[in-house]
C-alpha cells in the first residue's frame, strides 16, 4: 500500500492512547487501516510480553510510515506500447509509550463569600 494512503490513516491514531486509537482504526473507512490495526496489536504484545507493561497505559508516542521498495509492473496500451505501473509499499513504524500519571489535586475546601448588604443613604 503506498505511504501516502498509509499516513492519512496514521495520522488520525498518532498521540490517543491504545484503547481509543483501536476503536478509531475499527471504524475508520479505508483500507489501510486493517494492517495499522495488525500492527498496533502486535506492538501491545510486545510490550506487554517483554516489558509487562499493561495496556490501559500505553499511548502511541510516535508513528512514522516511509516508503519501501516500489515493485515495477507493465500494463499493456494502444499500439504496441506499454505502460509502467508502480506497485508503491511501506516501513510503518510504531513506538509506544507508558502515559505518564498525573497526581490527583487535592481538593481545598472553598472558604464562603460574605456577603455585604450595601446600604444606601436617604439623603
Amino acid at each position: 500500500m503506498s505511504p501516502r494512503k498509509v499516513r492519512v490513516v496514521a495520522d488520525t491514531v498518532r498521540n490517543k492512547k491504545v484503547s481509543n486509537a483501536r476503536v478509531s482504526l475499527k471504524f475508520l473507512p479505508k483500507k489501510a487501516a486493517g494492517p495499522v490495526g495488525k500492527l498496533l496489536a502486535s506492538a501491545v504484545a510486545n510490550a506487554k510480553h517483554n516489558f509487562n507493561l499493561s495496556d490501559e497505559d500505553l499511548y502511541i508516542k510516535e508513528i512514522k510510515v516511509d516508503q519501501g521498495p516500489v515493485l515495477k509492473r507493465w500494463m499493456p496500451r494502444a499500439f504496441g506500447r506499454a505502460s509502467a505501473i508502480r506497485k508503491r509499499t511501506s516501513h510503518v513504524t510504531i513506538i509506544l509509550d507508558e502515559a505518564p500519571k498525573i497526581p490527583l489535586k487535592e481538593k481545598k475546601e472553598k472558604e464562603p463569600v460574605k456577603k455585604e448588604k450595601a446600604s444606601k443613604k436617604n439623603n
